[in-house]
């Protein structure tokens, strides 16, 4: 049988490991293992919450990777979880801002979203 497609979605970061910590204060992620550049700055860090995998990816003159810090968002990351409310107030205390409070949709589905302290833009939620 063939694998399940999955999607991993690559996040840049400015401040390798420090920035890291961010995720697995925030959503409680666990570090699955990193490379590292010669120069000590992270190449990939792959990181799981509850078995979605994701990739960090630290800023470099040459990666062409930039994060965003407040600009336009073209992407947003969706992350299912329990209990959206914990998931943001744990955010915000890892430094996250609220940028659409938890509210119920009639669509059938509890969200709020957050920008991470790196420009990235998180919608929490949960179906209901």
């Amino acid at each position: 049988m063939k694998d399940k497609p999955t999607f991993a979605p690559e996040l840049a970061i400015p401040n390798g490991v420090k920035d890291i910590s961010f995720y697995i204060e925030a959503f409680g992620a666990e570090e699955l293992r990193r490379f590292s550049n010669d120069d000590g700055t992270i190449h990939v860090s792959e990181l799981s919450i509850n078995g979605a995998m994701f990739h960090l990816h630290e800023q470099t003159p040459h990666s062409g990777l930039h994060s965003l810090n407040g600009g336009r968002h073209s992407v947003v990351v969706g992350l299912f979880v329990e209990d959206v409310h914990v998931v943001i107030e744990q955010a915000v205390t890892a430094g996250a801002k609220i940028t659409s409070p938890v509210q119920d949709y009639e669509y059938g589905y509890r969200q709020g979203s957050i920008e991470d302290p790196f420009g990235h833009r998180w919608q929490i939620q949960k179906s209901i």
